[in-house]
This record gives structure tokens, C-alpha cells and sequence, in this order.
């Protein structure tokens, strides 16, 4: 079945988030209290809130989303090409321009959008900063009253778990053991929130997200046995 995926019917995304305010001090009491609360868990006995704030992008009621990277196929009579698209800046725009590439161009029953762990991670966190942002869900994001097998997402770590459901491979590993070159030459997602908010460098960010979605492709294409993706295949819009 995997196989028989048309590639020109997927849009490949990943997005790349920081914590919404830039230090700890900016939040409320409020919202200190209801950070404490969200990650009692995740920290350590002897971890503050605000020592583990720097891992606040994770969540969606404590993040914003700074770029969405998108790439999709075009099969070309003498060939193929791999086009790259990024959303990036603030929030708010960035989702709405999201939501109009899937509205315009990737509303059809047939097309899937496809990240790495995006079923647990990209998905959901696009969805819910829409809703707290205002933003009506477009059809590939509102999964209310739909069956499993109706849900329009592709995940590369779900087809690498092969059933086993407890089991996760990062992207770099991933990438690592199939013969893909690394994505995290430069960042990786631990840095995203510094390189945001302490260096300003957010096309740095936008290149490092980029990298992502061409790996997640490439990966799609060594799991269908292949030929991956060559430079002069990646267009860059």
C-alpha cells in the first residue's frame, strides 16, 4: 500500500518552535503556576520550573511555532524535482499563509501531510497554536469524528516502528542508518529557542527546518527503495 502512494499527493512539513516569552520572568503568576503544574513530571525533584524553562516550546500552551518548512514533488517528464517552501516569522501570519497552501493546493482526499513523529509532535502543536490563535482548522488538520484510517498523515516514525509502537528513532538516527546525510550539521532542536531569541538569526532557523523536511523525503524515498534526492532536485522557493 506504501507503495502505491502517489509522492506528488504528499506535502512533507516540519516546524520548529520556542518558548512564547522569551525568559521566565515574562510570565504571569498565573502561568508560572500552571507551568509547574504541566511539568511536575518531565523534572527532576531537585529541577525549578524556571531552570526547565527553556524546554517550554515543547508545548503548545507555552510555545509559538516561528517556522513551518514545507517540500513536495513534482515528476517532471525528464525527471523529478523537490520544491521547498517556508513559512516563517510571526505566528499568527505564518499559520494563516500554512493554511491557505493547504486550502489552495492540498485539500484533495488523496493528499497526506507527512513529518517525522508528526502524528505525536507537528500535527496537534499546528493545531492547537490555530485555535489559540483565532485560526479556523483547515479539513487536514481536523481530525473530529474521523476514523484512524481517514486521518490524512503520513509518519516516518510509525512507518519505521513497523507495529512496534513503543519503540523511537529520532530523525538523525534515522537518517544515520538509511544513508541520508544528517540534517543537524549546524543545529539541532535543543539550540532553536537560542538561536531565536539570543541571536535573532531566525534564517538560520529556516535553513535548519529546511534540512528537516528534505530528510524526512529522503527517508520516504529509502523506505520505497528509491534513488534519493540529488542537489540539483531541491528547488528552493
Amino acid at each position: 500500500m506504501f507503495q502505491k502512494i502517489d509522492l506528488n499527493q504528499l506535502l512533507f512539513l516540519d516546524i520548529e518552535t520556542v518558548p512564547e516569552k522569551a525568559t521566565y520572568d515574562e510570565l504571569s503568576e498565573t502561568e508560572k503556576e500552571l507551568f509547574a503544574a504541566k511539568t511536575q513530571y518531565q523534572r527532576k525533584e531537585d529541577q525549578s520550573p524556571e531552570s526547565f524553562y527553556e524546554r517550554a516550546g515543547i508545548w503548545a500552551e507555552f510555545g509559538k511555532i516561528v517556522c513551518i518548512s514545507v517540500g513536495f514533488f513534482n515528476t517532471l517528464n525528464d525527471g523529478r524535482e523537490f520544491r521547498i517552501k517556508s513559512f516563517y516569522g510571526e505566528e499568527n501570519k505564518l499559520l494563516v499563509d500554512f493554511k491557505a497552501l493547504l486550502e489552495n493546493h492540498f485539500s484533495q482526499p488523496a493528499h497526506l501531510l507527512c513529518a517525522h513523529n508528526g502524528k505525536e509532535f507537528d500535527f496537534p502543536y499546528i493545531a492547537r497554536r490555530m485555535i489559540i490563535q483565532g485560526i479556523d482548522l483547515p479539513a487536514k488538520l481536523n481530525l473530529f469524528n474521523k476514523k484512524p484510517w481517514e486521518v490524512p498523515h503520513l509518519d516516518t516514525l510509525h512507518l519505521w516502528r513497523f507495529g512496534d509502537y513503543k519503540h523511537y528513532t529520532s530523525l538523525s538516527l534515522m537518517a544515520h542508518v538509511l544513508g541520508i546525510p544528517t540534517p543537524k550539521d549546524d543545529i539541532d532542536g535543543s539550540q532553536v529557542a537560542q538561536v531565536y531569541y539570543e541571536e535573532k538569526n531566525l534564517d538560520r532557523i529556516v535553513i535548519y527546518c529546511e534540512k528537516d523536511v528534505i530528510t524526512i523525503a529522503q527517508i520516504v524515498l529509502r523506505l520505497r527503495n528509491q534513488s534519493l534526492l540529488q542537489p540539483q532536485e531541491i528547488l528552493h522557493s
